[in-house]
C-alpha cells in the first residue's frame, strides 16, 4: 500500500513538473520587447509642422460692408468679424513620427506628414527641438528625407534590416506618437507581404496587425533583432482609428528613395506604359496558363515604351528582367526600380505561346493621366497646378451665356489654389488674368503661364451672376 502511495505521489509530482515546464516554455516562447524598446527608443522622433500665416487677416464682414473706426461699435465689430490689421493665426500643425537614419542628422518620415509645411520641427526623446531642412520627398512612395544640425548632439541612429527577409507571421514592433502620445510601443505580426494599394501601386507594402493610429505615420517598424524593416505609413479604417490592418513601406524601397534624393534631389522611376489586371482562374485557362499568374495587359498606352516594344492587349507578362510576376501587383515595383534607359526583357504569354520581348524602360511621367494611360473625355482637362478639372461648355450653357461668350465649366476641384480662391464645381470660368477663356485646352495653356505668388483675377459666373475672385499660386 505504501509503495502504491509513493508511486502515485511520484507520478503526480512528475505531471505537475511537466505542466509547469510546458507553461514556462510557452511563456518563454513569446517575444520580449523591453530590451528592443530601451535600445531604440531614443532613435525615434516626433515630427510637427507649421504653416506660415498670411500677412493680414481678411475681414469676415458681409460683402459691401466696411469696418467702422473710432465709433463705440469698433470693438464689437473686431470681436465678431475679425480685425484686418492683425495677422492671421497660424494654420494647425500636423503631427507624426520619424526616426534618426544616421548620427550626422538625417531623419526619415512620411511625405504626407510634412506635405505643404513651411517649418518642420523634430523633437527628440530628451525633448530637444530642432528645425529640420527638407532635403526631398516622394509622394508616390510617401517617403521624406530631413536633415537637422547634429553638431554637439549624441544622436542615436537605428539599424537597418532587410525587408526581403521578412516572413508572414513574424513578430514586429512599432514606436511612434499615436494621437500625440510620444514614444508609444505597439506590437503585432506581419500579416502579408507585397500588398498593393490602389493609390500606391509602386510600393509593395508590408501588412501588419500592429496598432497604428494617426501620429504613428513615419515611425519605424522593427523586427525582433532591433532592425528597421519598414516605415509605418497607412491604416485601413472605417472609423479613423486602428482596425487591425496597417501598412508599412519596406525599408529597401525607402532606401532606394533616400539614395536618389541624396544623389539628385528627386526620385525617378521606370515606366513601361501598360494598364494591367490580375489573371483569374478562368482567364488563366483561356490564355493557356497552368494556373492564375502574371499581369494581364488590358491596354497599351500610346507612345509608351511598351507600344514601341510591341506589347499588345491580351499579353500576360510572366517575368520582367528574370523576376517572376506572380500577380499584377508585382509588376509596377519591379519596373519602377528598373534603371531608366535600360534594355530589359519581358517573358510573356501570347496566343497560348511563350515569347520574349525587349523593351527600353523610360522615366515615369509626372502627369498621372499620361502615366496611367487615362484618356480624358473630349474637351475635359485636369490641371495639377490649380488642382482643378474643367470641361468645355455644353450647347445649353453657351446659349445661356449669350452670343460670342466662351468659357469652361469646373467639373471637379481638389485642395489647392483654385479651391482656396473660392472656386467650386459647377462654376463657369470666363476669364483668367484678364484673358478671355476660349475652351478647356486653351485654359490649361493660360494656367501654365500664370505667375506665382501674385494675386490673379478670375471672372466666374455662378447661378447667373458674374463675380471676380482672386487666385494666387504659391511658389
Amino acid at each position: 500500500m505504501t509503495q502504491y502511495k509513493t508511486t502515485g505521489a511520484m507520478i503526480f509530482t512528475l505531471l505537475m513538473w511537466l505542466m509547469l515546464s510546458s507553461a514556462v516554455q510557452a511563456r518563454g516562447g513569446l517575444p520580449e520587447f523591453t530590451e528592443l524598446v530601451a535600445e531604440n527608443g531614443d532613435a525615434v522622433v516626433n515630427i510637427s509642422t507649421k504653416s506660415k500665416p498670411n500677412e493680414v487677416a481678411s475681414s469676415q464682414l458681409p460683402p459691401g460692408m466696411e469696418m467702422p473706426e473710432g465709433t463705440p461699435f469698433d470693438d464689437f465689430f473686431k470681436r465678431f468679424f475679425g480685425d484686418p490689421s492683425q495677422p492671421r493665426a497660424p494654420l494647425p500643425s500636423s503631427l507624426g513620427s520619424g526616426f534618426v537614419l544616421s548620427t550626422d542628422g538625417y531623419i526619415l518620415t512620411n511625405h504626407h506628414v510634412i506635405k505643404d509645411a513651411d517649418e518642420i520641427i523634430v523633437r527628440f526623446s530628451d525633448r530637444t527641438e530642432l528645425v529640420a531642412e527638407l532635403l526631398g520627398s516622394d509622394e508616390r512612395s510617401d517617403v521624406a528625407l530631413l536633415k537637422v544640425d547634429a553638431k554637439g548632439m549624441n544622436l542615436k541612429a537605428v539599424k537597418l534590416g532587410d525587408s526581403n527577409d521578412l516572413k508572414v507571421g513574424e513578430w514586429v514592433l512599432a514606436i511612434g506618437s499615436p494621437f500625440g502620445f510620444d514614444y508609444s510601443a505597439t506590437a503585432g505580426i506581419v500579416s502579408a507581404l507585397g500588398r498593393s494599394l490602389p493609390s500606391d501601386s509602386y510600393v509593395p507594402f508590408i501588412q501588419t496587425d500592429v496598432a497604428i493610429n494617426p501620429g504613428n505615420s513615419g515611425g519605424p517598424l522593427f523586427n525582433l533583432d532591433g532592425e528597421v524593416v519598414g516605415i509605418n505609413s497607412q491604416i485601413y479604417s472605417r472609423t479613423g482609428g486602428f482596425m487591425g490592418v496597417s501598412f508599412a513601406i519596406p525599408v529597401d524601397t525607402v532606401m532606394n528613395v533616400v539614395d536618389q534624393i541624396k544623389a539628385q534631389g528627386y526620385v525617378s522611376r521606370g515606366w513601361l506604359g501598360v494598364v494591367i489586371q490580375d489573371v483569374t482562374r478562368e482567364l488563366a485557362e483561356s490564355f493557356g496558363l497552368d494556373k492564375p499568374r502574371g499581369a494581364l495587359v488590358s491596354r497599351v498606352v500610346a507612345e509608351s515604351p511598351a507600344e514601341k516594344a510591341g506589347f499588345e492587349a491580351g499579353d500576360v507578362i510572366l517575368k520582367f528582367d528574370d523576376r517572376n510576376v506572380d500577380a499584377s501587383s508585382d509588376l509596377p515595383p519591379i519596373v519602377g526600380r528598373t534603371e531608366i534607359g535600360k534594355k530589359s526583357t519581358a517573358e510573356i504569354m501570347r496566343n497560348n505561346k511563350k515569347m520574349t520581348l525587349s523593351v527600353i524602360v523610360e522615366e515615369l511621367p509626372e502627369d498621372e493621366q499620361i502615366a496611367s494611360g487615362a484618356v480624358p473625355r473630349s474637351g475635359e482637362f485636369y490641371n495639377k497646378r490649380l488642382a482643378i478639372e474643367v470641361t468645355d461648355l455644353i450647347v445649353e450653357q453657351r446659349a445661356e451665356l449669350g452670343p460670342n461668350q466662351t468659357g469652361v465649366t469646373v467639373r471637379k476641384i481638389e485642395s489647392g489654389p483654385a479651391a482656396e480662391a473660392g472656386i467650386v464645381p459647377g462654376d463657369v470660368l470666363l476669364s483668367i488674368n484678364n484673358q478671355k477663356i476660349v475652351d478647356a485646352k486653351q485654359f490649361i495653356e493660360l494656367v501654365e503661364q500664370l505667375p506665382v505668388d501674385k494675386a490673379i483675377p478670375v471672372l466666374v459666373q455662378r447661378s447667373g451672376t458674374s463675380q471676380f475672385l482672386a487666385l494666387k499660386i504659391p511658389e
